[in-house]
């Protein structure tokens, strides 16, 4: 699978200076981190599960999430374990048949994680789901803790010994103990200390933040982010600032979801500025984004990448592609980070970037430059001339 391998070659082609690399399920842990992207998730009770995820797959998605918990009632909880082992199965048989016909044309099967609700099913599943268990990449683990975490995370070892599968577990930080001041920071050193010890499972972290908001009664309207709200904007920074750490003890944080994908009644002016959208000839497109209150969406990975987190939950299919966009590598970006890296400049110095508009300090920028050379590899590298607009409509097209 690739980012933006939806769209046909020749449209790539005069998309990227460098085109995204194509990944596996097997890939380093490391590459699949980065290349998420956005995580779409499902309800693991849906009767069509196995066509949705194909019909996603089609459409630019390389990863989802199929939900036994919050997204679906407690009296649902075995009807979806038992469907999740059917459509597992129309899956496998799908890829088979799909690969005899034209293995150059069939679509693969994003990155796959089941949330659960508790350990035991992590096990149950891995036995049930027999040969199909290839198809899944791990599992979502909620409510994350250093005490609750620790059940998850042996359950899952001993799946991976049962099936002799890898897989990985993302934690979602969501409790109220994380997000409580006088909790906070004792919770994030359990959690530090237990994703540590089982380092080589943990894929990324995810921000749980409709359950912050839950906690004191709030809800975001469409035209805030949030990092317009203050008391989840502080749980973030805090998270990032132990956990998503530069000098090799940190991991990927995802981007909190995106509730929002139906028109309603704007109370303040459109975040989204016109002019990029008329150099590129879309206003179609940003009135269509806007009616679809995606420019808050926008302006909130923006404000992810700024704040350290990379991906993002998705709970629509419409808000993919601008998550994907939005993560490709400028070429000043990929300049820049070049220009830090070139290995005559292992001792340091400042350097003028070569769009000569800002400071590249090399010692202060490494850490950022190879962060952004591995989100090149698995988003690609825009050419000088395209922007994100293009990105956005050539996804959407795709």
């Amino acid at each position: 699978m690739r980012h933006f391998g939806h769209i046909p070659s020749a449209m790539r082609t005069g998309l990227f200076h460098s085109e995204p690399a194509e990944f596996t399920a097997d890939s380093p842990a490391r590459t699949l981190a980065v290349a998420l992207g956005a995580t779409l998730y499902s309800p693991a009770t849906r009767p069509r599960l196995a066509d949705d995820i194909r019909k996603q797959a089609a459409r630019g998605v390389v990863s989802m999430v199929l939900c036994l918990e919050d997204s679906i009632s407690d009296a649902d909880v075995q009807e979806g374990e038992n469907n999740l082992v059917r459509q597992f199965a129309d899956l496998a048989a799908g890829a088979e048949e799909a690969t005899r016909t034209d293995a150059e044309t069939a679509i693969g099967v994003p990155l796959l994680f089941i949330r659960v609700r508790d350990p035991r099913q992590i096990t149950d599943l891995v036995d049930r789901l027999g040969d199909t268990v290839r198809l899944l990449s791990g599992f979502v683990l909620p409510k994350f803790t250093e005490t609750r975490g620790r059940a998850f995370l042996e359950a899952l070892a001993q799946a991976e010994r049962t099936s002799g599968r890898r897989l990985f577990a993302m934690p979602v930080l969501e409790s109220p103990e994380l997000l409580h001041l006088e909790t906070r920071a004792e919770t994030l050193a359990g959690i530090a200390s237990i994703t540590d010890k089982y380092r080589e499972r943990v894929l990324a972290l995810r921000l749980g933040v409709t359950d912050f908001c839950s906690a004191y009664g709030l809800r975001r309207s469409p035209d805030m982010t949030a990092y317009d709200v203050k008391i989840v904007a502080h749980v973030i920074a805090d998270v990032v600032n132990v956990l998503g750490r530069s000098d090799g003890t940190g991991f990927t944080v995802t981007g909190p979801v995106w509730e929002y994908f139906r028109p309603g009644e704007r109370m303040f002016k459109p975040q989204l500025r016109r002019s990029p959208f008329l150099e590129g000839r879309a206003e179609d497109l940003r009135t269509a984004l806007i009616e679809h209150d995606l420019d808050g969406l926008l302006r909130e990975i923006e404000l992810d990448r700024a704040n350290g987190l990379l991906g993002k939950t998705c709970i629509h299919p419409t808000h993919v592609v601008p998550v994907h966009a939005l993560s490709v590598v400028s070429h000043e970006e990929w300049s820049d980070a070049q220009d830090i890296l070139r290995p005559e400049q292992g001792g340091g110095g400042v350097l003028r970037s070569a769009y000569t508009n800002k400071m590249n300090e090399v010692k202060p920028h490494r850490a950022w430059a190879e962060r952004t050379l591995l989100r090149a590899e698995v988003f690609g590298v825009a050419k000088e001339d395209v922007g994100f607009v293009d990105l956005l409509t050539a996804g959407l097209a795709g």
